[in-house]
């Protein structure tokens, strides 16, 4: 497979076929590689929503401008942070260490209080922030694994994230949306896909010393 040939055919879907679904093993691959986003610390503080129910999403498109993406694809994916990340991320993620890789905690003991210490000095609007940056390091890392998959995707800052919590009862479990990525298949008649793709030439965007 052609990795920038799949880059070059991917783009923001703006009409979905709304007779195709992704099968079980598709959904597995984007969960699996979302899990396996490289995130900072190695901490995870994000969650994957998966939303395949047409009357649910159904119900978003209000609180997404009107874009009907958000119904009209397979699924949808939205990318939620925690309301609160504390020292008890930090305890799971090293007690899960511990548990995969037997490392002795008196080893990992150091790292762990630096952690610690680091999170606790964040001011809570900077750890939104950064959690932020994170999902938006996922939502890259899902976009390029749909190219390679051939899953069509239209990566949406557009949404009310307030309304989507209240509909979803995502505040109930101390998560705020972020950011949506409806995956499917593109439709025939959608005038967009055929496009060519605009950008700069890699000597205006890349610079080598």
């Amino acid at each position: 497979m052609n990795v920038i040939e799949q880059l070059k055919w991917r783009y923001a879907t703006k009409k979905f076929d709304t007779t195709k679904t992704l099968s079980s093993k598709q959904l597995t691959t984007l969960k699996e590689a979302f899990n396996l986003t490289a995130l900072s610390y190695g901490l995870q503080t994000l969650k994957l929503v998966v939303i395949e129910n047409k009357e649910t999403r159904e119900a978003l498109v209000e609180h997404s401008y009107g874009q009907r993406q958000v119904v009209d694809s397979s699924h949808l994916l939205i990318l939620c942070i925690q309301s609160d990340i504390d020292e008890e991320d930090v305890n799971s993620y090293f007690k899960n260490i511990i548990a995969i890789r037997n490392t002795p905690e008196a080893v990992l003991e150091p790292f762990k209080n630096q952690l610690k210490s680091t999170i606790e000095a964040m001011p809570e609007t900077k750890k939104e922030d950064w959690a932020i940056r994170q999902a938006y390091i996922a939502l890259g890392n899902l976009m390029t694994v749909c190219a390679l998959e051939k899953i069509d995707s239209c990566p949406m800052e557009g949404f009310n994230p307030d309304a989507f919590d209240t509909a979803l009862n995502l505040k109930e479990i101390g998560l705020q949306s972020v950011l949506l990525l409806p995956v499917g298949y593109r439709a025939e008649d959608d005038m967009f896909s055929t496009l060519k793709k605009v950008r700069k030439s890699i000597e205006n965007t890349v610079i080598d010393l």
